[in-house]
């Protein structure tokens, strides 16, 4: 969901894992040359969705990757299955309230930038938590831990999935190690 942390944890992951950090938003703004905000004005969702496609097939080709997904990357049917085979996911659950608390004031994220955006929250939630629990290998429920909290329980799964080295103490990604997708 949008608001739940997943750029952030995700780059502490990366540093901890030694993988790297890609945010998938970023990479489209890059590419489409603008922020995703005034893309959605001007192009539509939909428009949006297509690229969004395109670039989620690019990176889970990938290896030894953390991909920050946005929030709607579950509702394409072939991200879910690119991402559900070549990744481990991590849905970052929230509450629709705590993702209100911290969002309330944020700007830049379209679907949000409606009268009542806490019943949107709630829309979006209903709709998009079956999709995020169908292609997670992990749910991690966020509440209000710290980052380090987060990352630390994200790596303790990757540890029991064989995917980094549990005597490193840095957390040092094995090579052949899965990409991450935190949701």
């Amino acid at each position: 969901m949008p608001g739940a942390g997943k750029s952030t944890v995700g780059r502490q992951l990366a540093k901890r894992t030694g993988y790297r950090f890609v945010d998938c938003d970023a990479v489209i703004e890059a590419q489409i040359g603008e922020s995703i905000r005034s893309f959605f004005e001007r192009e539509g969702e939909d428009r949006f969705r297509d690229v969004e496609v395109a670039i989620v097939r690019e990176l889970t080709q990938e290896s030894a990757l953390v991909i920050a997904t946005g929030g709607g990357v579950v509702l394409r049917p072939e991200n879910r299955e690119a991402l559900r085979q070549t990744c481990l996911v991590f849905y970052l659950r929230a509450t629709p309230e705590e993702l209100y608390r911290r969002l309330r004031n944020d700007t830049q994220r379209p679907l949000l930038q409606v009268a009542d955006p806490l019943r949107r929250l709630h829309e979006l939630h209903r709709q998009r938590d079956p999709l995020y629990r169908q292609i997670a290998h992990h749910v991690v429920d966020i509440g209000r831990p710290t980052v380090q909290t987060l990352v630390n329980m994200i790596l303790s799964q990757l540890q029991l999935a064989g995917a980094v080295e549990p005597s490193n103490a840095a957390g040092a990604a094995t090579k052949t190690g899965p990409d991450i997708d935190g949701r």
